[in-house]
């Protein structure tokens, strides 16, 4: 079954952050409430920037380990062949 997202999000900084959800919106909110990573909370606010859906599990957490590990300046690239929301 896929139903499982990578995501994008562009924090106050500037910097983007990738993370793997079934629920975007929940996710998306606890982002920005700082209960969801250390990394996110020391860069409020935060929106979503991109989202690949669709996903199952093991495809979800292969792309977003992917990504975690290009530059900064490759994942802007990633985010323009990327759905938008």
């Amino acid at each position: 079954m896929k139903s499982w997202f990578v995501y994008l999000l562009k924090c106050s900084d500037n910097s983007l952050y990738c993370g793997v959800t079934k629920d975007i919106k929940s996710r998306l909110l606890k982002h920005n409430q700082g209960t969801a990573s250390k990394y996110t909370r020391a860069r409020l606010p935060v929106e979503l920037a991109a989202v690949h859906e669709n996903l199952s599990k093991s495809e979800a957490y292969k792309l977003e380990y992917w990504i975690k590990k290009m530059p900064a300046d490759k994942k802007i690239s990633t985010l323009e062949n990327w759905k938008f929301s």
